[in-house]
C-alpha cells in the first residue's frame, strides 16, 4: 500500500520508526501528500538553499504562499510563479484553468489584489497530432478562469519543441499589489484561536493530484483524468473578495489556500509555520458529496477552498462577511499547543501525527549526480551549406510557431480588464501601472530549454540574463525573481545533474545582477516513458518604472531613425556562431555551445539600455534572443508603431558565416532605435556605464533590406510578405 501511494521501502520504514506503529489509510496519505516530491521538495530542497533570497527591496521571501517586494509609497508587490503541467497534459482546459486559479489564491492570501497573469507555455512539435487539441485547450482553460474572475492576462510565451510531445509546461505567473504593511501569512498561531474553513464544498475531484504530479507519464497517463481539479471562476472571484474584505476588519490571525494535497498541506503548513498543533474535525467539513471518509476529505483538492485562523470570539464577525458574499464557512477546529496533527470523524480520531515531521523533518536527498551530455558537441552549424537565399530562411523562421503571431492566442485574453494595462501582449515586458502614482510595473517571463540541454549551468545563467534585459528594454529597473524549474525525473543521476548546475547558475546571475529570488517552484518528473524534457528553468521577474512616460517598445517608432546595437565593449557587436533557432529550423539537428555571457558586460549592456530611455534617447528596445537580429529586426519592424515600418540594416564588418551573424545567438546585445539627432549623445550615455553602441542602419518604409558590410543584398522582402509569413504560423495549432 505504501508503494501505491507514492512511498518508498525506506520512507514507510521511518514513518513507522516515528508513530512507533504503522500508520492508518488517513494517516498513510497524509504522509504520502506531504512527503511528495509535489509538497516536500526532497530532492530539491538542498539545492535550493543557493539562491539569494535576501535583498534591500525583500519584505517576504521563500517559504511563503509568494513573495513580497516594496515598490515604496507605501505600496508592494506580491508574486509567485507556480506549474500545473501534469494536470493540463491530462485535461488540459481544467488543468491550465485550475493552474490560474491555484496562483490566483496565492496572491490574495497575501492580502494583495491580483492585477496581472503571465504564463509561459511549452507543447510538443506543431505537427504532433495532439499539439492542437493541447494548445486549445490550455490557452482557453487559462482565457477562461482569468477573464472570469477580471485579473487580466498581460504577457508571456508560448514555444513548441518535440521533446514536450509527451509533457506540455503550463507554468502561471501572478503578480498583485497591496500594502507594504499589511502582509498577511499562511501561521495557525494563538492557542484555541478556531479553524475556519470557506469556500467552495469539499468533493473528490483531486485527490492524488499531487502525488500525480510527483510522477512520469506512461500509456495510463490520460486514465488519470479523475486527478485533475475542477475550476469555478466565479466562486473563485467571490472568494478574493471577501478574503481582501476580511483582511480590513484584523480578524484574520493566518491564511491558506488549500491547494495541492488541499486540506492537509495547509493545515500542516500553518501548523508548522507557528510551531503549533492542530485539532481537525471533519465532520465539520462541508462535503458535496455522500459518505466522503477521512482519507478523501484530507487529500481532496477541490478548488476555491481556503483555511483561516481568526481571532477566537470573532467567529460571528468572519461569518458575517462570508455570508454577505455568499460563501459559506465552517469552524472546523481549533490551534492547539502540543505540535499535532489530530483529525476526529464520527466521535474517532482518525489520524494523530507529529507536524514537524511532516514539515521539516520530511525527508531530504541528496541524489546522485552524472553529467551526462544529452546533444552533440559539434555545433551543426559548421555542417550546413550557407543558403543562396537568406530571405526565404528568415520567412521560413517567422512562419514557425515559436516566432509567428501570437495574437491568436492573447486575443482570447481579456488583457485590459482593471484598466492598468499599458502595452499589448508580445513585447518584452508587460507594463502594469500603479494607480496614484506615477510608477509602474514591469513583468516578464523567459526560459531557453535548449541552452539548459547544450550546458545547464550556462542555461541557467542565461535564463536570468535574459529576463532581466527584458525588464530594461521597457525601461525598467529589475527588483527581484520566482521561478518554475521544470525538469525531468530526480531519480536519474544526469537530470540531477542538469538540476544542481542550473541552479548554480541561475544563483551566479542572481548574485552579479542583485536580483534575489522571494518565491518559486519546482516540477520534477516531467517525462513520458522514461524520456525526460529538456531542463526547463523559466524566470519571472518583476521590475518597477519610476516614471511611467519613461517607457518604450520593442517596435520600431518612426522613419530614418537610426538602428543600433548595444553590446559589450570588449565584445564584436554579432556572435558568429550559436545560430541554435537557425539550424533547427533548417536541419532539425541540435548541438554546439550554449552562448558564453560575460555577467557584468551583461550588467553594464542593460545599465547602458536603461540610461538611453531615462534620457529619451532610445525610441525602441529589443533583446537579441533565438534566431538572433534576424528575427529581433523583424519583430521590430512587426511590432512598429505605424503599420509598414521596415528596416536597411548593414551586417558588422567581422569574421565569421553571414547566416551565422544574423541569425547568431549571444547573450548581452540589445537593439535599439534612436532620432538621428540623438545617437551621438546616446553613444556617450552607453560608452559611460561600460558598453558600447554600434550603428547598424536605419529604419525606413515598406522595405525589409539587409545588406553585407560591402552593400551586397543578402536579403531583400517587402513588409506585406513578412506580415504575411508572420501572421499565420499559428494556424495549424490553434
Amino acid at each position: 500500500m505504501a508503494l501505491d501511494h507514492g512511498l518508498s521501502a525506506t520512507e514507510w520504514e521511518k514513518i513507522k520508526e516515528i508513530l512507533g506503529r504503522k500508520p492508518n489509510v488517513t494517516e498513510l496519505g497524509v504522509f504520502s501528500a506531504m512527503w511528495n516530491e509535489h509538497c516536500s521538495y526532497k530532492s530539491s530542497r538542498i539545492h535550493l538553499k543557493k539562491f539569494p533570497t535576501q535583498g534591500p527591496h525583500v519584505l517576504q521571501g521563500p517559504g511563503e504562499n509568494a513573495g513580497v517586494v516594496d515598490l515604496g509609497e507605501g505600496l508592494a508587490v506580491a508574486f509567485k510563479m507556480e506549474s500545473h503541467n501534469h494536470p493540463s497534459f491530462i485535461e488540459p482546459y481544467q488543468g491550465a484553468a485550475t493552474g490560474v486559479g491555484g496562483i490566483l489564491r496565492d496572491i490574495f492570501t497575501m492580502g494583495a489584489r491580483p492585477i496581472a497573469v503571465l504564463d509561459s507555455l511549452r507543447f510538443g512539435a506543431p505537427e504532433h497530432p495532439r499539439t492542437p487539441y493541447l494548445v486549445g485547450g490550455v490557452v482557453g482553460g487559462i482565457a477562461g478562469y482569468g477573464n472570469c474572475v477580471g485579473v487580466p492576462t498581460v504577457g508571456g510565451e508560448t514555444k513548441f519543441h518535440p521533446c514536450y510531445n509527451g509533457n506540455i509546461l503550463v507554468n502561471v505567473m501572478c503578480a498583485g499589489i497591496m500594502r507594504s504593511d499589511a502582509i498577511f501569512r499562511g501561521t495557525a498561531s494563538g492557542i484555541g484561536n478556531p479553524v475556519i474553513y470557506v469556500g467552495a464544498p469539499t468533493g473528490r475531484d483531486g485527490i492524488h493530484g499531487a502525488s500525480m504530479a510527483s510522477a512520469g507519464f506512461d500509456d495510463s497517463a490520460l486514465e488519470k483524468r479523475p486527478t485533475v481539479q475542477v475550476g469555478d471562476p466565479f466562486r473563485e472571484k467571490l472568494l478574493l473578495e471577501a478574503c481582501l474584505e476580511l483582511m480590513k476588519c484584523g480578524a484574520v490571525v493566518g491564511i491558506q489556500d488549500m491547494g495541492a494535497a488541499g486540506l492537509t498541506s495547509s493545515s500542516v503548513e500553518m501548523a508548522g509555520r507557528a510551531g503549533t498543533g492542530l485539532l481537525l474535525r471533519l465532520d465539520s467539513v462541508p462535503c458535496r458529496e455522500e459518505a466522503m471518509t477521512p482519507y478523501e476529505m484530507m487529500l481532496s483538492e477541490s478548488q476555491e477552498r481556503m483555511l483561516l485562523v481568526a481571532e477566537k470570539g470573532r467567529e460571528s464577525e468572519v461569518r458575517e462577511i462570508f455570508q454577505r458574499w455568499d460563501l459559506p464557512m465552517s469552524v472546523v477546529g481549533e490551534v492547539t499547543g502540543d505540535g499535532r496533527l489530530r483529525a476526529t470523524f464520527g466521535g474517532d480520531e482518525v489520524a494523530e501525527l507529529p507536524v514537524s515531521s511532516l514539515t521539516d523533518d520530511a525527508p531530504t536527498y541528496d541524489r546522485p549526480r552524472e553529467t551526462e551530455r544529452g546533444l552533440p558537441l559539434d555545433d551543426p552549424l559548421d555542417k550546413l551549406p550557407e543558403p543562396e537565399d537568406l530571405g526565404a530562411t528568415l520567412l521560413k523562421m517567422l512562419a514557425h510557431p515559436n516566432h509567428g503571431d501570437k495574437k491568436p492566442i492573447w486575443r482570447q485574453y481579456d488583457y485590459k480588464v482593471r484598466t492598468n494595462t499599458v502595452t499589448l501582449p508580445g513585447g518584452d515586458a508587460a507594463i502594469i501601472r500603479l494607480k496614484g502614482t506615477h510608477k509602474a510595473l514591469a513583468l516578464t517571463t523567459d526560459g531557453n530549454a535548449r541552452y539548459g540541454m547544450l550546458d545547464p549551468y550556462k542555461g541557467g545563467m542565461l535564463a536570468v540574463a535574459e529576463a532581466a534585459r527584458n525588464i530594461c528594454c521597457v525601461g525598467a529597473r529589475p527588483l527581484a525573481i520566482t521561478n518554475c524549474l521544470n525538469f525531468g525525473n530526480p531519480e536519474r543521476p544526469a537530470v540531477m545533474a542538469q538540476f544542481s548546475s542550473s541552479i548554480d547558475g541561475m544563483a551566479q546571475a542572481c548574485r552579479s545582477l542583485g536580483l534575489p529570488v522571494v518565491s518559486g517552484n519546482v516540477s520534477f518528473y516531467n517525462e513520458t516513458h522514461q524520456v525526460d524534457i529538456y531542463p526547463t528553468p523559466i524566470i519571472g521577474m518583476v521590475g518597477l518604472l519610476d516614471d511611467i512616460q519613461k517607457r518604450v517598445g520593442h517596435g520600431f517608432a518612426s522613419q530614418g531613425d537610426v538602428i543600433a546595437l548595444i553590446h559589450p565593449k570588449d565584445e564584436a557587436p554579432l556572435p558568429h556562431a550559436c545560430a541554435h533557432e537557425y539550424v533547427w529550423m533548417e536541419t532539425g539537428r541540435e548541438g554546439g555551445d550554449a552562448p558564453s555571457i560575460s555577467l557584468d558586460a551583461e550588467k553594464a549592456v542593460q545599465a547602458a539600455c536603461r540610461r538611453g530611455i531615462e534620457m529619451d534617447f532610445v525610441r525602441s528596445a529589443h533583446d537579441l534572443s533565438e534566431g538572433g537580429l534576424g528575427i529581433a529586426l523583424a519583430e521590430s519592424a512587426l511590432s512598429s508603431l505605424k503599420s509598414g515600418l521596415g528596416a536597411e540594416v548593414w551586417l558588422p564588418e567581422q569574421e565569421g558565416r553571414l547566416d551565422g551573424l544574423l541569425y547568431g545567438e549571444a547573450a548581452s546585445r540589445i537593439l535599439v532605435s534612436v532620432s538621428p539627432q540623438s545617437v551621438n549623445a546616446l553613444q556617450e550615455a552607453v560608452q559611460s556605464c561600460g558598453a558600447e553602441l554600434t550603428r547598424i542602419g536605419r529604419v525606413q518604409e515598406d522595405a525589409f533590406v539587409v545588406k553585407t558590410p560591402d552593400n551586397v543584398p543578402l536579403i531583400d522582402l517587402a513588409m506585406p510578405d513578412i506580415v504575411a509569413a508572420w501572421s499565420d504560423a499559428l494556424s495549424e495549432v490553434l
